[in-house]
């Protein structure tokens, strides 16, 4: 399969992600409404959105400029070689 190249598509695309978390996160607080669930909620949310930009941000701008975000698998993939490479530089 190919990367989506048609603008009209990624939109639809990241959309699509937000109608899922609105979906799903408002199914959450259905079955259990109470405020502590919507803050908890709410914090996972956007700890996971600051995580996210970490990964393909921070890291490539102010850790690692040869670092190349292409998804969660590329990042993980990305700490273990660079552990890897510490633990060789300091033996």
């Amino acid at each position: 399969m190919s990367d989506l190249k048609d603008p009209r598509l990624i939109y639809l695309k990241g959309f699509l992600f937000l109608l899922g978390s609105i979906m799903a996160s408002g199914t959450l607080l259905l079955e259990n409404l109470s405020v502590r669930n919507a803050i908890l909620l709410a914090i996972a949310i956007w700890c996971s959105a600051r995580f996210y930009y970490f990964m393909f941000y921070v890291i490539e701008h102010y850790v690692d400029g040869q670092y190349r975000f292409a998804g969660l698998w590329s990042f993980i993939v990305y700490l273990f070689r660079s552990r890897a490479s510490r633990d060789r530089d300091a033996s």
